[in-house]
Formats: structure tokens, sequence, C-alpha cells
């Protein structure tokens, strides 16, 4: 089959490969002047099988109320006004509040811990085979608490999740700074923490862009700098789509274009493109519930080596993520569900951007620079939409559309989940079931 793809981030560059792969012709279709460079640029780094929790939960609907009084909240709500223009919000947000009890959180821990399983597998043996160099630390990631009664909870949270097979091991202070000594400055300011060994790191945007590369040498076609038009569907039936050059290099979400509409042929077609999946699976009928969240990171250059981790860490507290990725450090958290605004001058979008240079400072004092430099230097900040769903359970599979599939919705996981996620997509799409009890759409 000819098959086009929307979208060529780590998701949809992932399924281009394994449909490649699978002796199909393809052809990715990206707004963008290179792959990774929207959701997948500047992420945690973290392949974190093992902390894969739903944001969903019977705690959340309280704190997401006290945190919307607060500009550094790890999940903030923006509500969108008018309700006409934000009504896409309002029924995500619903939807969001019938998954906050234990019932559904145990559901969707299985079913993100399963394909998590999978899709690390799937990773490895795709790095095993094509030896892409993108700064892998396999050292595990350690989730350190601030005070006692979050421990307390994260120990009982650790025994669930080794319910699911998860071996998220309950560690002290002292075997945290044994496994990663550069926390000793901060060592007095955790009550514990815990840690998974098998869970790693690497920068998603090194990885996905040399992945594309690997992708056009065997063949695959990838239309970059090029602005989905429409899909082109006919009773029921998709037959290709419609795209136009972008005029700018920096294509945004209604970017101007140049040249002439292309009409491209294809047997089938795959939405791959994160959070703006929804609004163009909508133009045909296809209604799923993808929202974005916004998501915060900065990137600094380290100075002292030495103090650099080279364990992966979280920190609860603020719920942030901390990477080392070469000679850089990589920081980056919190959610702020409000649209699809990606700009970092508002108040609230400075505030975040600060915390996270404040909270690097205060846990590895000198380790890197965080100084505010003009544009162009250090540190970089930046702000990426994460596709998610109600139950953080990404939609993997076929629409009511003939021959239109879709591979989107992964949240915070996207990098975490990216590799299995095309390579179970590309098995449907010949007719497999490769993770048995997963609620692929179109089952």
């Amino acid at each position: 089959m000819h098959i086009v793809v929307v979208g060529a981030g780590i998701i949809g560059t992932s399924t281009a490969w394994y449909l490649a792969e699978r002796g199909h012709r393809v052809t990715v279709v990206e707004r963008q002047a290179d792959a990774a460079l929207e959701t997948s640029f500047a992420n945690a780094g973290q392949i974190s099988v093992s902390h894969c929790e739903p944001w969903a939960n019977r705690d959340a609907p309280l704190k997401a109320l006290k945190w919307m009084f607060s500009k550094e909240a790890p999940l903030l709500f923006r509500p969108q006004w008018p309700v006409g223009e934000g009504w896409q919000q309002y029924r995500w947000s619903l939807g969001f509040l019938a998954e906050c009890n234990d019932a559904a959180f145990h559901r969707n821990v299985g079913h993100i811990v399963a394909l998590g399983t999978y899709s690390h597998l799937a990773l490895k043996e795709l790095v095993a085979q094509t030896g892409i160099d993108y700064h892998r630390l396999e050292r595990g990631i350690a989730h350190f608490f601030a005070d006692q009664a979050a421990f307390d909870s994260a120990c009982e949270l650790a025994r669930l999740m080794q319910q699911f097979g998860v071996q998220r091991e309950v560690i002290s202070t002292t075997e945290l700074l044994q496994l990663e000594p550069t926390l000793a400055p901060f060592g007095d300011q955790i009550a514990g923490a815990t840690y998974t060994a098998s869970d790693e790191s690497g920068d998603a945007c090194v990885f996905t862009q040399t992945l594309a590369r690997r992708c056009a040498a065997r063949g695959v076609e990838f239309l970059f700098s090029h602005h989905l038009e429409a899909l082109e569907v006919t009773g029921a039936t998709v037959r290709g789509v419609c795209v136009r050059p972008v005029a700018n290099e920096c294509a945004t979400e209604g970017a101007s274009a140049g040249g002439s509409v292309r009409a491209l042929a294809a047997d089938a077609v795959v939405v791959a493109c994160g959070s703006y999946s929804a609004p163009v699976l909508r133009s045909v009928g296809v209604d799923l519930l993808i929202y974005p969240g916004k998501g915060y990171s900065a990137t600094f250059p380290i100075l002292r080596p030495e103090r650099a981790p080279s364990v992966s860490v979280i920190d609860d507290s603020r719920k942030i993520a901390i990477t080392r990725l070469g000679d850089q450090i990589r920081v980056a958290g919190t959610i702020e569900v409000g649209g699809y605004d990606l700009g970092l001058d508002s108040p609230v979008s400075q505030a975040r951007c600060q915390m996270l240079a404040r909270r690097v400072e205060e846990i590895w004092p000198g380790m890197c620079d965080t100084r505010l430099a003009p544009e162009g230097g250090h540190p970089q900040f930046w702000a990426g939409l994460r596709p998610a769903t109600p139950t953080n359970i990404p939609y993997i599979g076929q629409t009511p559309v003939r021959g239109l599939w879709v591979n989107a919705g992964h949240g915070t996981l996207g990098w975490t989940h990216g590799a299995g996620s095309g390579k179970a997509l590309a098995a449907r799409m010949d007719g497999e079931n490769p993770i048995a009890g997963f609620p692929f759409c179109g089952a």
C-alpha cells in the first residue's frame, strides 16, 4: 500500500519506519522544516515505562482547584472563554473528571504499562538494529520526595505499581545518594525516593531526526515544510490528502502557505500530528478527545560536569524531571491546560520558566549556567503541546473512516511510547493484534 503519515514527531516517524519495514510505500507530510521540531523537540528525555501514572486520580480534582491560583502549579487549568471557543476544553475536562476514581485509575495504569513495556522492547530492538546515538543513559530514573507525607504516599503507590509488573523500588535518602552522589548537597531536604533501574533517558529530538534520515535512506519520502490542506474523503473512505508548501520555515498553526495545492493519492492515511490530530480528524467527522497540555522545558549548558547527575531524576515537589543529555541538562515539567498557545511571554509562562531555572540551581548549585542571556544564548526555554486524552491512553488504530488511521494522544509519554506505538499501528494496519488486551481504537 501507499500510506501517507501526517506528522514527523517521534510517533509519526516511528510509524513510518515500521510501515516501511513491512514493505509499504510511505510518504510523510510535516509542516516544519525537519522532523521533531514541535512536541518531540525538547521534552524531559525520560523513557519512563515505570513512571506512567495517569493524570486522572481521585485526588486530582481537589488539587487542580487549589493549583488554579498558582502560576507555578504542576497542573494548571486555564478556562478558555468564551464558552463557544473553549467547548473542547470543557468537554475534555468532563471526560477527565470521569476518570478520577480508583477503578479507572487501575484500569488505565494497566493499559499504559502494557504499551510502555511493549514500546521499551521495540526501542531496544530498534537501537540495536540501527545503532542510533542519542545521548542514551541506561541508569534508571529516581523519584525523590521532599516531605514524609509525600514519601509515604509514594510507598503505597510503589506497591500498587508492582502489582502491574513495575519494579519500582522504595529506597532511603542514603541509598539515593549512593545511586546519585551529586544530590548530596540537597540531601537534607529529601525524605526518601523510589527508583526503577529499568528506565532510561536520551534525546528524543536527536533520535527522531536520525531515524527520519534512516527512513529516507530506505525509501520513505518526507515532504517537509508542507501544510496539510485537507484529508480527501469520499464515500466514508479516505482517498489521500491535499498539501501545500509552507511559505515560511517556522511553521505554526495557520501559517501562510505558498505554492500550489498538491493532491497525494493514498491507500491509507495515518494522522500522527500530536495535539493537532483532533481538529484534523474533526474536519472529516472523526471526534476524538485529545486536548493540548502545554509543557515547559529549559536546557542548560553544564559548567561543572562532576556535579551533573547521570541518573535521570524526578523532583516530586515541583513535578519536574531533570535529565543529563551529553554536555547539557534538560529540566522539564508542569502541565497547563489552556488551548494551543505556545508563547513564553505571559506572566504565567515566565513564572514557570523561572521556576525551572531556580530549582536546578537549588538542587545543583553552580552545576550549569542558568543565567538569562540575549536571544539565541542560554538557557534555552521552550514550550510544547502534549496531546492528552482524559485517560492518558493514546488512540492507536482505525477510525470510522475506512483507510484513515490515528496514532495520537500520548500526553507526556510520547517518547516512552514512540517506538511501540509506531510498531503496533503498523501491525494493526496489517491485520495483527500486537498487544493483547490493549484498547486499540477501531478494534
